[in-house]
């Protein structure tokens, strides 16, 4: 604040000076230096103190002492104009008001000079620094490549020319051939996404910026993979930066895993979930997991009647809550410790609480540890769900969704072949139930506890190896706001016994995934970061799917969102293979995989 008022009180010392110097210099320029007619002299230099107020009251008027004049351009430039045209006209009515004669010439030559030396002082920082900028030794500034030549482009280069960063932009790149060879201020649109590699070695490139807020994620996705084939430095202007007129530079952020996707996301109109959710009692079991979170997140903002959080593992609960509480202190949570496996501790919450409608995330879902603790995966998937589906049942739930995966499909691992049977035990209970039924199954989600990226960017961390199961392997992406967009929408679509399955686009291999990481980072695959093989792990697919074929593909309202029907189950035998399937795993069986089997006849058994 400090500061402030000094840089206005100088300011207005400045401007003092220029209305003296204003004044004295037009009857200079009329009569001479040496030979000043007295006549016209002392009036002037008797209004002095007058022309000095008029000044600063107008320029304080047009906000001129409040401007950050690092940045100024054509607007600053106009109010200027503007101020001194109305100074300008202040000093003539007041004269000719008092009978102060002056000579004709000397309001012109007096406003011309008022303009030029207002704005002149104003300007001289930018000046200096575009000067200083231009002349100072840039052996330590990075070398910047701009990726777009739009308006955002155009205020992002301003910002790093004239502000007091250690960045140097050197080039632009464009798709529009028609701005190929032209220049955004001073600097040079040398080509298109393609010259992205051949430019950044000739202009010896540290760092590239996409600034292109409005592209779409594939876009995104494609400017990212040329621009890898680089040693530069990857960052990005999101989307958000568009609106700004100022700042630009700060709202830059690092590549991140997200915009490798390269897809729009999934989305729900919050109108329809507020309706949804209002006045209801909302369960969210494994509610302190990645899915789980994000569900309570996205379920309070929408103002629940009641939202309960159930998980047996207490840190990531509560950490939650005092998020939840943080933020929607009027909201009305619990958080409930228990198993799902515990069916009378279940039941005493459903008797409690009665709530509305349930979201079943909790799942053991790592993939090799399933492998070798299969009667736990049984014990966790296949029993918490089916004493949930009974308790929802049996307490008149409305809906009931179940959180799947595309392991689900043709399954060669027990994770994935449990989670098959908890979709069985939906579709089972949905013909037998007032409660809508339904499973959502989608793969993998960025960043989540427990998955790959976060797995390859601690190997990163640690300077390597990253550790991959095969060069060819393919996983289907999403993000965690997709995936509980798609959680949410299926709980709005649901009839009851479908498997609702988002359009993920194309797989994704893994092998590019984790160069793309180790680029995103800095680094060169196999140089600083080595990436080693090193094969397939128990249950582990090459590729995953998203449906069988005997289900079925319907579309919905969401042009991204389709839904698998129901197909036909023997709920007898089913229910009875399922009882035995539990018993086996209660007992610790070490046949349990073929007892998997006998349910799921999709499941293909491998070898620890």
């Amino acid at each position: 604040m400090r500061s402030k008022i000094i840089r206005i009180i100088i300011l207005i010392i400045i401007d003092a000076a220029i209305v003296a110097f204003s004044s004295i210099a037009p009857l200079a320029l009329r009569f001479g230096i040496f030979t000043m007619d007295m006549f016209y002299l002392i009036p002037a230099v008797k209004c002095l103190p007058i022309d000095i107020a008029i000044t600063v009251a107008v320029m304080a008027a047009f906000k001129l002492y409040n401007r950050v004049w690092t940045y100024a351009g054509v607007d600053e430039v106009i109010s200027v104009f503007k101020a001194s045209l109305v100074i300008e006209a202040l000093y003539v009515a007041y004269r000719l008001l008092w009978s102060i004669a002056m000579p004709r010439s000397f309001y012109v030559f007096n406003w011309v000079f008022l303009f030029i030396l207002l704005a002149g002082a104003r300007f001289s920082l930018r000046v200096f620094r575009q000067f200083q900028k231009k002349y100072q030794k840039t052996g330590e500034k990075r070398r910047v490549m701009i990726v777009g030549a739009g308006s955002a482009a155009s205020l992002l280069i301003k910002e790093l020319r004239f502000g007091p960063g250690t960045s140097r932009v050197v080039c632009i790149i464009d798709d529009n051939p028609a701005k190929k060879g032209k220049y955004i201020h001073g600097l040079p649109i040398v080509g298109d996404r393609d010259d992205i590699p051949k430019m950044a070695d000739k202009y010896r490139v540290d760092e590239i910026i996409i600034a292109i807020p409005s592209a779409s994620p594939v876009t995104v996705r494609d400017i990212i993979s040329i621009c890898q084939e680089t040693n530069a430095k990857l960052k990005r202007l999101p989307s958000i930066a568009s609106s700004l007129t100022s700042s630009l530079s700060s709202a830059i952020r690092e590549v991140n895993y997200e915009d490798l996707l390269g897809r729009d996301a999934v989305v729900i109109e919050n109108s329809e979930l507020t309706d949804f959710v209002a006045g209801k009692t909302i369960m969210v079991t494994g509610g302190g997991g990645t899915i789980g979170s994000e569900l309570c997140r996205q379920i309070i903002a929408n103002k629940p009647g009641r939202l309960l959080i159930v998980d047996i593992y207490e840190n990531g609960a509560y950490e939650l809550q005092m998020e939840l509480v943080r933020y929607y202190p009027e909201a009305e949570v619990h958080v409930l410790i228990a198993s799902v496996r515990d069916y009378d501790r279940l039941e005493s919450i459903f008797k409690e609480y009665q709530p509305d409608v349930i979201y079943h995330a909790a799942a053991h879902k790592h993939v090799p540890l399933m492998e070798y603790s299969p009667n736990e995966a049984v014990k966790n998937n296949c029993k918490g769900t089916l004493n949930m589906a009974k308790l929802a049942d049996k307490y008149e739930v409305k809906k009931f969704v179940l959180i799947s995966t595309d392991k689900a499909v043709r399954p060669t691992n027990v994770m994935g072949a449990t989670k098959r049977i908890c979709e069985m035990i939906v579709q089972t209970y949905s013909r037998m139930s007032d409660t809508e039924f339904v499973a959502v199954r989608f793969g993998n989600v960025l960043g989540s506890n427990g998955s790959v990226i976060p797995l390859f960017l601690k190997q990163i961390e640690a300077g390597g190896p990253i550790t991959l199961t095969h060069r060819e392997i393919t996983r289907f992406f999403m993000t965690v706001s997709e995936a509980v967009s798609l959680v949410l929408q299926a709980g709005l679509l649901a009839k009851g016994g479908e498997i609702f399955v988002l359009d993920m686009g194309q797989p994704v291999k893994i092998y590019d995934l984790a160069v793309n990481l180790i680029r995103m980072k800095g680094y060169i695959p196999d140089r600083d970061i080595k990436i080693e093989i090193v094969g397939l792990r128990p249950g582990e697919k090459l590729y995953e799917e998203l449906l069988m074929a005997e289900e079925g593909l319907e579309s919905t309202p969401n042009d991204l969102i389709f839904v698998g029907q129901p197909i036909d189950i023997d709920k007898n035998v089913f229910l009875d293979k399922l009882n035995s399937l539990i018993e086996v795993a209660e007992a610790n069986s070490n046949n349990i995989k073929d007892e998997i089997k006998k349910i799921c006849d999709t499941y293909t058994i491998t070898k620890n």
